[in-house]
């Protein structure tokens, strides 16, 4: 019997708002590249766990929930577009996916099914002061009774900044650099997961292989930037750049310390 566990995820940047779509159901594992050896019997009831830094509109109430024992982070990448990965993402317990990605019409590469969890600029999300973000969102509550929705809060914020710190030796504001949608993602997925398989992202090395496939950066924007142009436009911009390349370095890291498995294209951590 299927379980399926709505969360709604957005992301507002500083200069325009851009949203990080989370999709967390629960199915039976059929994915091959995610499944775990040793596996056996029926699993003990679920614990619900609090998860603090996730804080749920409007009541303010912390994310609670089990462990999910498989996730799938889907990303927005072109590369997924021809992928016939959509059933393989469905069987995963948890998914989560980034940004706007639209799942009608792309349901045989990215499977369906979608909830919502939300950050972006304080001002924009500030609860006392109603912040347009915050104000649309008590809009689509209103919508949508049945959906859950969290905003991050300013300390889970401020802790996403230390992470990068920590990896980089760099400060994320004084280095110009806007965290992306998939450091969020990695993040929450690490606290909510116990096996990871991340779809359609590729390494830190891909855009410098000679035969490296040109992709849309987003695969529902078509003819659009291609994605290792628009890496390396963030990757050496002096302000508000995204550090797609350095993040996934970082990423590669944490696959060796974590149970964490790439995949189309499929590449280890280093």
């Amino acid at each position: 019997m299927k379980t399926l566990v709505r969360l709604f995820l957005m992301l507002v940047c500083a200069a325009a708002v851009a949203v990080l779509y989370i999709l967390l159901c629960s199915h039976a594992c059929r994915q091959p590249c995610c499944w775990v050896p040793g596996e056996r019997g029926s699993p003990a009831a679920p614990t619900h766990l609090r998860f603090q830094g996730y804080s749920r509109v409007p009541d303010g109430k912390p994310l609670e929930r089990a462990l999910c024992r498989r996730c799938a982070v889907v990303s927005s990448s072109g590369q997924m577009l021809g992928s016939r990965l959509g059933q393989d993402i469905d069987g995963q317990e948890c998914v989560l996916r980034m940004n706007h990605a639209p799942t009608a019409g792309y349901e045989e590469d990215q499977s369906r099914e979608t909830l919502y969890i939300i950050w972006g600029p304080a001002k924009k999300m500030n609860r006392e002061k109603v912040g347009s973000t915050y104000q649309m969102l008590l809009k689509v509550m209103e919508t949508y009774p049945h959906l859950q929705i969290y905003t991050l809060t300013e300390e889970k914020m401020a802790y996403c900044d230390d992470v990068f710190q920590n990896e980089t030796g760099k400060n994320r504001i004084k280095s110009g650099s806007f965290l992306s949608t998939g450091w969020f993602t990695m993040i929450l997925a690490m606290e909510l997961c116990e096996q990871i398989c991340v779809f359609g992202m590729v390494s830190d090395s891909y855009c410098r292989e000679k035969n490296h496939s040109s992709v849309p950066y987003h695969y529902f924007e078509k003819g659009r930037l291609d994605e290792c142009k628009m890496y390396l436009v963030h990757e050496r911009a002096r302000r508000a750049g995204h550090r797609f390349i350095t993040e996934k370095a970082i990423f590669s890291r944490w696959a060796k310390k974590r149970n964490i498995i790439f995949t189309h294209p499929s590449w280890a951590g280093r």
